[in-house]
C-alpha cells in the first residue's frame, strides 16, 4: 500500500529537483528556490509527510523527515533536504565538494497507523517486510525506519532490535515490554 494518491513523473522530478536546488542554495549561501503554488499541482500543494535520505555510493550521508504532515508536500521535501544534508545529528553538514557524488531519494508517507497485538511475539508475523515502515514509540521516545531498511535488516526479530537500539534503548525492550507501533508505507524515489 501506498499514499492514496500517486505522484507523476513529473511531479516526482520537480520534487527531487527542489531538494537538490535547495541544498545548493544553502552551500551557496544563495536564498531558497522559491515555491510558487500556482505551478504546483494539487497534491504538491496538498500537506504531506516526507523523508528525504542522501547517500554517497550507497552508503548512508544524511536521512531526515516526518511521521505527520503538517505543510505542503513541496515545503515538506524542501524542508528535509535541507535537515538532511546539514542537520542530521549523525553526519557532519554536507560539505560542496560532496554535492555531485550525493544521490537523493524521497519517501513520500501514508499517515501511521497503530498495530493492535497481544503478545509482542505477534510482531514477528504482522510486521510486512519490505511493505511496512516502523514506528515504535516508548513513552516520549520514539524511532522509525523507513520500509527500505528491510533490505539491510529483512529479519523482523533484528529489524526490532535495532529499532529499540536506534531509540535508546536495549534492544530487547520490544520482547519485554508492550511498545506503542506503528506501520505506514511510502512512494519512495530517487535520481
Amino acid at each position: 500500500m501506498m499514499p492514496e494518491q500517486h505522484l507523476s513523473g513529473s511531479e516526482k522530478a520537480l520534487l527531487l529537483s527542489l531538494a537538490r536546488q535547495s541544498i545548493v542554495s544553502c552551500l551557496d549561501n544563495q536564498p531558497l528556490p522559491k515555491i510558487d503554488s500556482q505551478n504546483l499541482t494539487p497534491i504538491l500543494q496538498q500537506e504531506g509527510a516526507s523523508f528525504v535520505t542522501l547517500t554517497i555510493n550507497g552508503y548512508l550521508r544524511g536521512c531526515v523527515g516526518a511521521l505527520e504532515p503538517y505543510q505542503s508536500l513541496a515545503d515538506d521535501v524542501r524542508e528535509h533536504a535541507i535537515a538532511a544534508a546539514f542537520q542530521d545529528y549523525r553526519f557532519p553538514p554536507v560539505q560542496k565538494n560532496e554535492i555531485n557524488d550525493i544521490q537523493i531519494e524521497i519517501s513520500y508517507l501514508t499517515r501511521p497507523v497503530k498495530m493492535n497485538y497481544g503478545q509482542s511475539s505477534e510482531l514477528l508475523t504482522i510486521l510486512r517486510p519490505h511493505i511496512d515502515g516502523v514506528v515504535i514509540r516508548d513513552g516520549m521516545n520514539r524511532a522509525t525506519f523507513l520500509p527500505q531498511v528491510w533490505e539491510k535488516i529483512p529479519d523482523a526479530e533484528e529489524f526490532l532490535e535495532q529499532l529499540c537500539m536506534k531509540m535508546g534503548s536495549p534492544p530487547d525492550l520490544w520482547r519485554r515490554k508492550k511498545l506503542e507501533v506503528f506501520t505506514y508505507q511510502v512512494e519512495e524515489f530517487h535520481e
